[in-house]
């Protein structure tokens, strides 16, 4: 149990370094179109035909992936796994009515290192999802979210 402790420990104060509120800036430029800005200065633009940028669908899907897969990958690393690649598909399914909130998301993660034991990745996606993971923690509680993992080549040299 000292082992899961430790990385709870270590997890927390990982989330201790997320700020409590955010801020952001967006502006319109055209059309539908808009343009957002980080605090850190980095810049995402939306775009509803998505000729200029991504849909704000989009970007929450990608959003979704990505926190979960920071949680997953500091997680196994701190279980001591060597990942060597790791890729996430990503496919929701939205209501077709207006709200168009996503009903359901499939996640495929594609994992290659050391040490990846069925164990240790079911541990840290349970992790992710259960305590983790701010974005899949704001979307509506009747998410429909599936995961699962290939464990690929764990001798692939490093992408």
């Amino acid at each position: 149990m000292t082992t899961e402790n430790n990385l709870k420990e270590d997890l927390r104060a990982y989330k201790t370094k997320i700020t409590p509120s955010m801020k952001a800036t967006l502006v319109w430029t055209r059309d539908l179109v808009f343009a957002g800005r980080t605090p850190q200065g980095y810049d995402l633009d939306f775009d509803a035909d998505a000729q200029w940028g991504c849909k704000p669908t989009e970007a929450l899907l990608l959003s979704l992936g990505g926190c979960m897969a920071i949680d997953i990958v500091s997680i196994l690393k701190k279980m001591r796994v060597e990942i060597r690649r790791f890729r996430i598909d990503l496919a929701g399914e939205r209501n077709p009515e207006p709200p168009q909130y996503f009903k359901s998301v499939e996640m495929v993660f594609h994992l290659s290192g050391k040490n990846l034991e069925p164990r240790k990745i079911d541990r840290a996606i349970a992790l992710s999802r259960q305590t983790y993971c701010s974005v899949y923690n704001s979307l509506r509680s009747d998410l429909d979210l599936k995961i699962s993992y290939i464990v690929e080549d764990e001798e692939a040299p490093p992408a």
